[in-house]
């Protein structure tokens, strides 16, 4: 059974049959969805052209956070599996914090098996490293491996969302609430935003590693017994998609959380209880297109070389200003060019200084309007001259004539 469903759902992909690998409401073939859903040279001029089906949406830029477009962004809605954008995040986090390996064993019990909806066939008792748990619940939206893995980290489901409302709030995303770990059951107080899953998302996607998984297209488990189809389709059919989610109850409606990627630049498309399949890839498709088209992130840096600052009574004659971090400016591509940077240093700074202390500013502008301020400090400390370390100079200099 296991290896025939597998293949099946490769068969039907091959075809340009979509299997449906969400929860059981989608247990049933998509719609074909018509090329020009993910034709990128559809782009609208401006924001007001933003005219998408889905009746929910936000459009999120990484580096910065900021949002370029907006539509009932913050209506609480159910979010089916895109609910697993959050149970992979908490994964990723447990696996760079040494707390699990991806070759840890994971074992399923009576309760994961008995999941049902979007599955690969866990059998109670049946162990998986979290490598391939982590493929199964990325690629396949297997609620039955998200349980599994829930379980080995929290000891029950409900403990394990629990973690996720904590991580939540840590995230600030204030209206959200989380029951399970999969969207499954479909519970009325399960609930999101399109603003708080892109925020989720923009944290997940700050793991590079986890683009390993979130652009598989297809692949297998069980030693290639058992296919494995991704029912995000921007990952084969949209340039530079890097994920991320897909969700489909019928309370909860077709979701989804798009991210892609090209020329360093990322962006998160959220579409949120869209009436079908062909509305959610639309509506995520126009918005990152526009935002590819229209906007870039900018890193100005100063003009000139920042010039030492002389310390007074110091044991250094000087520090190198540094920038505390570049500047990261989301804008649009045709003011890209036209950014001025200015600088303002101390002359002079006397002694004790600390790492770190600010010294300067870089000020960002734009046609006159300040874009952004960012801090120049001391990269390292400079402790003060003592009453002694002064005496021996000045003896050096009556005795020897040095400075």
């Amino acid at each position: 059974m296991k290896r025939f469903a597998g293949i099946l759902a490769a068969v039907m992909l091959l075809t340009g049959t979509a299997w449906a690998a969400e929860p059981a409401d989608e247990a049933q073939p998509e719609e074909e969805l018509p090329e020009w859903i993910f034709d990128d040279s559809i782009i609208p001029t401006g924001a007001e052209g933003l005219d998408i089906p889905a009746p929910s949406a936000i459009l999120m830029e990484k580096e910065t956070g900021e949002v370029i477009f907006e539509k009932n962004a913050d209506e609480r809605l159910r979010p089916a599996s895109v609910t697993k954008v959050m149970t992979i995040l908490l994964i990723v986090e447990a696996v760079e914090s040494g707390a699990l390996s991806l070759d840890t064993t994971i074992t399923c019990s009576a309760n994961a098996a008995g999941m049902g909806g979007s599955q690969v066939y866990l059998e109670e008792g049946e162990q998986m490293t979290l490598r391939d748990m982590l493929k199964c619940i990325v690629v396949a939206s297997a609620n039955d491996a998200a349980v599994a893995v829930a379980e080995h980290m929290a000891g029950s489901e409900a403990a394990f969302a629990a973690m996720m409302n904590e991580r939540a709030r840590e995230l600030g995303m204030s209206s959200t609430n989380f029951t399970n770990c999969t969207g499954l059951p479909d519970d009325p107080e399960h609930l999101t935003t399109a603003r708080d899953i892109a925020v989720m998302s923009r944290e997940l996607i700050s793991h590079d590693w986890i683009k390993e998984y979130t652009t598989i297209w297809m692949d297998s488990i069980r030693n290639g017994e058992f296919g494995l189809s991704n029912t995000n389709k921007l990952v084969r059919f949209y340039e530079g998609a890097t994920g991320l989610k897909t969700g489909f109850t019928d309370s909860a409606g077709h979701c989804l959380s798009a991210t892609a990627q090209r020329d360093g630049v990322e962006f998160i498309a959220v579409v949120l209880h869209c009436a079908s399949s062909a509305d959610r890839f639309e509506s995520a498709r126009t918005l990152l297109s526009y935002a590819f088209g229209a906007y870039t992130v900018a890193s100005p840096m100063p003009a000139d070389i920042l010039p030492p600052i002389p310390v007074s009574l110091g044991r250094a004659d000087y520090v190198q200003p540094v920038l505390e971090s570049a500047p990261k400016l989301l804008v649009r591509k045709n003011d890209a060019g036209s950014l001025e940077t200015s600088v303002e240093l101390e002359k002079s700074l006397a002694a004790p200084v600390e790492a770190g202390q600010t010294v300067g500013t870089l000020t960002v502008t734009l046609n006159g309007q300040v874009l952004s301020e960012t801090p120049i400090v001391a990269p390292d400390a400079v402790e003060r001259l003592t009453f002694w370390d002064v005496l021996r100079g000045m003896l050096k200099t009556l005795v020897c004539g040095e400075k």
